[in-house]
């Protein structure tokens, strides 16, 4: 039986309490030596006679660690007197900290103990909780690598920090309210207001109808009360787009409907925001006019902090930077780009190293992977290549793969602009650095004007890596399924193989080779872009009739704008071709008058779905055809049959034709769902293979969704989705991983 032993773990052991956690079981068992930091690992040197247990123990490791792999060898000489916890030093870069977590309930016990030194504090935290990823410069994670080293301890916080006993132990984040960082509340013009209470007047304001930009863990949030919404959403120029709330957990159930699986996400360490079904669907309606509506609970010691003190059980809590952009980080930044839209900020002085937006969850399908989530860490073995994927345009974020891990970036945004590319390129650079990344191959998105594209080849050049362009839709099949499949591919945007806008995608194969077998019939978006915009114009594109003239005459489109828009579909010209899912989910939304202009991403579909959410469908006919040789199902003939049934109804008025709305937009998306599903079943019968992978941003919609499972089970297949990354385009990364190095593994060394 060994008595001594050097242990070298890999994994995730950095910033989640690991040393003082193996300080604790060497003094438990007896056990003499030292523990330290090397590049992201942990060695131990143990001697003792219950090393064989310790051993045991310290290989469960702590509630946030993720262990991969334990390396024990031999060692000579005596033992030392004791077990010491020894300064860090440089070694292999195989981990990565964790992401931010929630503050655990003991440190929310301390902030409201009017005997504890934490009281009222809002920057507590230990060694099971608070900022990791956000804070970090550089590994090893020692305090010195962090933010915190602006805030020197105290000598009660030192003296806590070196005590085995405490909760605190080696906890790098350990401040109090006499050496931590510190709040201060500004004025609308970013000056700092005479106070010695920044979160007592900022309720004030808040409770006064006040609008307060708050700056968190890892960027800022606009927060307001209920009453104020309408103001805020006037300000911000978003009058329709739904916001996101974060609500007491006792007032949770009263305006929505949360199941247990649903509870378990919103107290987890995570807290993400949940999209939960109303209670009501028609309340609420300034902070969400949809049926659902996206909540979190607090999870900082500000957030705790602010609620002890509000009247109100809810805030919105929505991020203070406009959709797509990178979130702000700095007091300065956040100052400049407010202006006009709040009325004060409430700050404090610990950087933001690196900034992380709220996660969100959906029907347990994550629709936004960041705090709490990312970096997600995945063990998938790829080979011995080191490879980087860029992403797609939209939703973006990025994926190392290095040594049997892909790493994924949190959520970047729409890489459509310099703020975001740039955000881009910093998450890059920051990870490769944590990892040790120098890349073999770098997969980017087919589409040749993307910016990400651009990055993948300039950053090729440097590196001399090898390029490997990622069709839009393979990457989503890659992400879901390393299995033979048929793949679904539904969503509203993606490069095709043949330069057209693909979207509603049936494949076969398995990863990197897929071979397009079905898709939705392709219809004319005329103005291209213009289309997304404005449905209506998709509308007209897929139905090209008097009918439909006449509606849009009626909504005020000018004989002129029609007339253009005429000779558009008619001559092919200044228009794209897609197959896009989303594009005929826009059209039936602009067909039933619900959404005209989109004003925020999903817009359309989102409300088509709002309006069919307590509507029974009926089953219509499908029409399919061939294009190019390959089956398709006939949007055309849908919305037909969807325009005979809304102008059939025409006469009725106020609740009936609401009524009549919703069975159509029921029945719109019901069949579309159907007639992919049997796209899908008669490609699995044809390629003899029983697994489908479904994926792609519309099937968030749950009928959708829903009904392209019933079908699939119906006929004795397997359906498989992605459970750890998003349906939508936050998975494209790590598919464009997948691909590349099973492309690489083909072409040999």
């Amino acid at each position: 039986m060994r008595r001594k032993g050097r242990i070298v773990i890999k994994g995730i052991v950095q910033g989640v309490g690991f040393r003082p956690f193996v300080y604790a079981e060497a003094a438990r068992l007896g056990i003499r030596g030292h523990v330290k930091n090397l590049g992201s690992e942990v060695e131990i040197v143990a001697y003792g006679d219950r090393f064989e247990e310790f051993l045991e123990a310290v290989s469960r490791g702590t509630p946030l660690s993720r262990i991969d792999v334990i390396d024990v060898s031999e060692i000579g000489g005596e033992a030392p007197g004791d077990f010491t916890i020894r300064e860090s030093g440089t070694g292999t870069l195989s981990g990565l900290v964790p992401p931010d977590v929630a503050i655990c309930g003991e440190c929310i016990a301390d902030i409201e103990d009017e005997r504890s030194r934490y009281h009222e504090y809002w920057a507590t935290s230990c060694v099971n909780c608070g900022p990791r990823y956000s804070i970090i410069r550089s590994l090893p994670y020692d305090r010195e690598r962090t933010s915190m080293e602006e805030f020197p301890m105290c000598e009660a916080c030192r003296s806590e920090y070196g005590d085995p006993s405490s909760r605190r132990h080696h906890a790098q984040t350990i401040a109090c309210e006499r050496c931590g960082p510190r709040l201060l509340l500004l004025d609308r013009d970013g000056r700092a207001e005479p106070t010695s209470d920044p979160v007592g007047d900022a309720v004030a304001v808040l409770e006064a109808g006040g609008i307060v930009a708050i700056k968190g863990i890892g960027g800022f949030h606009i927060a307001c009360t209920e009453e104020t919404s309408g103001e805020l959403k006037r300000r911000l120029g978003r009058p329709r787009q739904p916001l996101a709330i974060m609500i007491r957990p006792d007032a949770l159930g009263d305006i929505a409907i949360v199941n247990s699986e649903e509870w378990e996400l919103l107290r987890g360490v995570a807290r993400p925001i949940v999209v939960l079904e109303k209670r009501d669907p028609s309340s609420h309606r300034e902070i969400s006019p949809l049926h659902n509506i996206g909540c979190m609970l607090p999870y900082s010691g500000l957030h705790h902090l602010l609620f002890a003190r509000l009247a109100s059980p809810l805030l919105i809590m929505t991020s203070a930077n406009m959709p797509g952009y990178p979130m702000f980080t700095t007091t300065e930044e956040a100052v400049a780009r407010l202006k006009g839209c709040v009325d004060h900020y409430l700050v404090h002085d610990r950087p933001i190293v690196n900034r992380c937006d709220d996660s969100v969850i959906r029907d347990g399908f994550v629709i936004r992977l960041s705090r709490g989530y990312a970096p997600k860490r995945r063990r998938i073995d790829l080979g011995r290549r080191c490879i980087l994927g860029v992403g797609p345009e939209l939703n973006s974020n990025i994926t190392i793969y290095r040594d049997g891990f892909c790493v994924t970036s949190p959520h970047i945004g729409h890489v459509r602009n310099p703020q975001t590319l740039e955000y881009l390129v910093e998450t890059e650079m920051k990870l490769a650095a944590f990892l040790g990344a120098s890349y073999d191959a770098i997969a980017h998105d087919l589409h040749p004007t993307f910016l990400s594209t651009k990055y993948a080849l300039s950053l090729a050049e440097k590196t001399n890596a090898t390029l490997f362009p990622v069709q839009h839709h393979h990457a989503h099949v890659a992400a879901t399924t390393l299995e033979p499949c048929i793949g679904i591919t539904i969503d509203g945007v993606g490069y095709g193989e043949d330069g057209h806008v693909w979207g509603g995608e049936v494949f076969d194969g398995e990863a990197p080779c897929f071979r397009r077998v079905a898709h939705l019939a392709e219809v004319p978006m005329p103005g291209g872009d213009l289309a997304t915009r404005f449905p209506e114009r998709m509308l007209y594109g897929i139905l090209p009739c008097p009918e439909v003239q006449e509606m849009l005459s009626a909504r005020g489109w000018s004989d002129t704008e029609l007339s253009v828009l005429e000779r558009q579909v008619e001559r092919r010209v200044n228009l794209a071709w897609t197959s896009s899912t989303g594009r005929v989910l826009d059209a039936a939304a602009a067909l039933l008058g619900l959404c005209r202009e989109r004003t925020y991403d999903g817009e359309p579909a989102m409300t088509l779905e709002a309006a069919a959410a307590n509507a029974t469908p009926e089953e219509w006919p499908l029409v399919f055809s061939r294009e190019g040789g390959l089956p398709v199902l006939s949007t055309r003939e849908m919305l037909r049959e969807a325009l005979g049934r809304w102008s059939g109804d025409g006469d009725v008025s106020g609740a009936e034709r609401g009524r009549i709305a919703a069975k159509i937009a029921a029945s719109v998306q019901f069949n579309l769902a159907r007639g992919i599903a049997k796209l899908a079943i008669d490609a699995a019968h044809n390629a003899g293979i029983g697994r489908v992978a479904l994926s792609g941003g519309v099937a968030y919609n749950r009928m959708i969704r829903e009904t392209i499972a019933g079908e699939i089970a119906a006929e004795g297949l397997t359906l498989v989705m992605n459970h750890e990354y998003p349906l939508g385009d936050g998975c494209i990364s790590f598919g464009q991983c997948i691909c590349a190095a099973l492309l690489m593994q083909e072409n040999g060394p």
